[in-house]
């Protein structure tokens, strides 16, 4: 670093140490004046403001310097919060005082993240998003947000809710800043520069913003974020039986980050591809409403024309539907999709309908408004991304990145000198089945590449038989295609099927589950004091077949999201990113010419992955991997 020079002196936020540094190591304009410090001079201004007069020397003038003054280490919980403007940084580790650094919060995070490696405690994914948007991507962190969602089950998880659970309170109304008296305040008990009111609670003027109102206020809010983590990890380590809740929580922390970064980065899409899709399913771009009505009732007219003369029928009410296929002769419970693909012979109407609802969905979802809407001119789809879905745990996307058609996959393509690595969790759900349940003899299944085929011979059926038993018992199923091999399970498997049963049982009495690594999935019945006794028997098995899919699908999503860190961690070596995170499904856009170290890498990392998730290995698990240009070209 070139020379700078320091000096001490006192202001209205407490003691100041003041570095002057050449504008090469911080950009942007001096900010001592403003703080009361020395006068504006050419050179860039860091601060390092405490609440006392601790020795501070040259070396905390950034972050790294802070941290190491701090005594932090590797992987050491430091909380983290950031100025709204990027101009400072509170930093806090457990048992010193916080610290705030004024200066350009990114690159500092950056260069201490790189000597120090701690383990970022953030708010939330905006901390992440924040410092990503500013060319900053952290490798670890603690995002108490979503480790609020697994302890506790819910989908909230604003700053006062995350707080008061973590202390164990009871979460209450935060007033609206906007709606406050004039000259009052949020809580008039409470001064303006407190954080924390003598009832526990967060001051609702500090939730509002006032936490970055001065250096003082961002340390003290670096603080209270760490507070919230020590406590998170305290509950975390208390829950019965489950060991691996804290490894959990930081996995689920990370996968934060890499949901901010996969917002960023977004999906390569080929826009010309894609209008071509779209043109070839509903016709070309309508030149304004009208000529969408028309093209509408054009895309209709190729299923109405089926109907008796006389008759109406609307194809976007499933009661019309239904009506119009028993008009035609075709019988049905319902209009599901897998229903009429078995009745395709019966009437054209059927292969018709299916064919309307194909166009109708990339009309109204997936078509040319939601391509003006979400791929940029850079020739990225993004959309907003979160860890969990606040049930069982899956990642989720806004922007239809989550449930994309597969006619649009051939529009996602690499980008010029790049590759796709697509990989594919096989059988996961099964297979997590035979881990958590700890059945030897479904895991002896399971360390086949094809395990369908063993559990097939054990059943006495053939494959495809054994594989719709399988699922029907995960998924609740009892009766239909698969049902007496269903019954054989119970033979065979009895370990994995009594704990099926057990979360079944659970879950219809409304007793909330944690899944392996510690997420509460909650299944109260709620108030069924108005229901009949047929509808509440109903909601009880409902609530039971979701419960027993929730414990696998819960503990897959974390499997899921270990293994996608992992490969976040490594793939940078090769200047690769995941771009797509899709139920089982990892998309990593690398340069091509490190395409296939990049599929090695990501078999490696699923074994890596498996080995903290199953510490016993008593179950493998096994991925598809393609390297293509296109994601059509994969398999599956």
């Amino acid at each position: 670093m070139p020379s700078s020079t320091w000096e001490l002196w006192s202001c209205e936020y407490g003691m100041v140490a003041a570095i002057t540094v050449d504008p090469r190591c911080f950009r942007g304009p001096p900010l001592g004046a403003a703080l009361g410090g020395p006068p504006q001079s050419p050179c860039g201004i860091v601060l390092v403001v405490t609440s006392g007069d601790d020795d501070l020397r040259p070396g905390a003038s950034s972050i790294t310097g802070g941290l190491d003054a701090l005594g932090a280490a590797r992987g050491q919980l430091v909380g983290l919060a950031l100025a709204p403007d990027g101009t400072a940084a509170g930093i806090a580790v457990a048992g010193r005082p916080p610290v705030s650094v004024i200066g350009p919060a990114a690159t500092l995070v950056a260069e201490a993240d790189e000597a120090v490696r701690p383990r970022w405690v953030m708010w939330s994914q905006a901390t992440a998003a924040q410092l990503v948007a500013s060319g900053t991507r952290v490798a670890v962190g603690w995002d108490n947000a979503a480790v609020h969602r697994l302890l506790f089950g819910e989908w909230r998880a604003d700053l006062a809710r995350t707080w008061a659970r973590a202390h164990g309170l009871e979460p209450v109304a935060t007033p609206e800043m906007g709606r406050l008296d004039l000259f009052g305040s949020a809580r008039p008990d409470v001064p303006a520069h407190v954080a924390v009111g003598d009832d526990g609670h967060i001051n609702p003027e500090w939730l509002a913003g006032a936490w970055s109102g001065s250096p003082q206020h961002l340390a003290r809010w670096a603080e209270l974020a760490l507070e919230v983590a020590i406590r998170q990890i305290a509950l975390l380590e208390a829950i019965e039986d489950r060991p691996a809740a804290p490894a959990t929580a930081r996995s689920e922390s990370t996968a934060e980050l890499l949901c901010a970064e996969l917002a960023a980065d977004g999906l390569p899409m080929d826009r010309t591809v894609a209008e071509q899709i779209v043109g070839d399913a509903v016709g070309p771009r309508p030149r304004d409403e009208a000529d969408a009505e028309r093209q509408r009732g054009e895309r209709d007219g190729a299923v109405l024309r089926h109907a008796p003369p006389g008759t109406n029928y609307l194809l976007r009410n499933p009661g019309h539907v239904k009506a119009l296929l028993l008009a035609c002769g075709v019988d049905v419970a319902d209009t599901r999709a897998w229903r009429l693909e078995a009745l395709r012979e019966r009437h054209p109407v059927v292969d018709d309908l299916l064919a309307w609802r194909k166009a109708e969905r990339i009309a109204t979802t997936f078509g040319y408004g939601w391509l003006d809407a979400h791929l940029g001119p850079d020739g990225r789809l993004r959309g907003e991304w979160t860890a969990s879905d606040g049930a069982a745990g899956r990642m989720t996307a806004s922007a239809g990145l989550h449930n994309m058609p597969v006619e649009m996959r051939p529009a996602v393509v690499a980008e010029a000198g790049h590759v796709l690595v697509r990989a594919d969790l096989g059988q996961i759900e099964p297979r997590v089945l035979a881990a958590v349940s700890g059945d030897a003899a479904l895991a002896r299944a399971a360390r086949t590449d094809d395990m369908y085929q063993p559990v097939a011979v054990d059943l006495g059926v053939d494959r495809a038989t054994a594989k719709v038993a399988v699922l029907g018992a995960m998924y609740g199923q009892t009766t239909g295609h698969g049902a007496a091999a269903l019954r054989r399970l119970d033979s065979a498997y009895p370990v994995a099927m009594e704990f099926l049963r057990e979360a079944a049982a659970a879950g219809q009495v409304g007793r909330d589950i944690r899944t392996r690594g510690g997420r509460l999935v909650r299944l109260g019945p709620g108030d069924e004091s108005a229901l009949g006794e047929r509808e509440a028997r109903s909601r009880a098995a409902a609530r039971g077949r979701y419960a027993r899919n929730a414990a696998i699908q819960g503990a897959a999503a974390e499997l899921f999201k270990m293994w996608a860190v992992t490969v976040r961690a490594r793939a940078a070596t090769f200047a690769a990113r995941v771009v797509l995170c899709l139920h089982d499904e990892l998309l990593v856009h690398a340069p091509a010419e490190h395409g296939d170290e990049v599929a090695v890498l990501l078999r490696d990392a699923l074994e890596e992955a498996a080995h903290w998730w199953q510490p016993d290995g008593s179950v493998r698990f096994v991925a598809d991997i393609a390297v293509v240009r296109r994601w059509s070209n994969a398999k599956g």
